[in-house]
């Protein structure tokens, strides 16, 4: 010890400092604690504002934590579902009933529906044999009635004529021949 106090003795000592030079250096270190103290008040006013959001954050986690207890949640909602459901289980048995009728009719009507549909095709396809045979009997009957009108055109003058009423009808003169066979006969004018 006495080695390290020697060696302080023997540094030389600094000068001493005037009035002036002292004002400054008491000038300069004043202003480096108020700007140091300025410093410290910002991070002080920071820090604050750190505890006061960990704070706030530390509330919330508690908060979320209460409202997130499964425990706390499932009882409640036990006692929510035992208190609504079993109204919502009944109505529901009721629409699947009232479901289930509707599908019974709906049914009952397809099956209707489709026996009617039946129906009208066979109607359908008895009509197209219909026509058909028809179609393959038209050519018969028009050669049929052309004979017919021809057989008539021939026959029914001569058969109206037979008739002194008809012939009257006609418009001819009911006589009798030469050979005595009455007949229609049309004199031209």
């Amino acid at each position: 010890m006495s080695e390290q106090m020697s060696d302080r003795s023997a540094a030389p000592s600094p000068a001493p400092l005037s009035d002036d030079e002292l004002r400054e250096t008491l000038d300069l270190m004043a202003t480096a604690v108020a700007s140091m103290s300025d410093r410290i008040d910002a991070l002080t006013a920071v820090s604050d504002r750190q505890i006061k959001v960990s704070t706030e954050a530390r509330i919330a986690a508690f908060a979320a934590k209460d409202q997130t207890d499964p425990t706390r949640h499932g009882d409640a909602l036990a006692q929510t579902l035992n208190a609504g459901l079993g109204q919502v289980a009944t109505d529901m048995a009721k629409i699947v009933r009232r479901l289930a009728l509707q599908t019974d009719k709906t049914l009952q009507a397809l099956a209707r529906a489709e026996d009617d549909r039946s129906s009208a095709l066979r109607e359908v396809v008895e009509r197209e044999r219909k026509a058909e045979r028809l179609k393959r009997r038209l050519p018969w009957i028009g050669l049929g009635a052309l004979v017919l009108a021809l057989a008539l055109t021939v026959t029914l003058p001569r058969f109206l004529a037979s008739n002194a009423s008809t012939c009257a009808l006609l418009g001819g003169t009911w006589t009798t021949t030469t050979t005595g066979i009455d007949a229609c006969v049309f004199y031209g004018e």
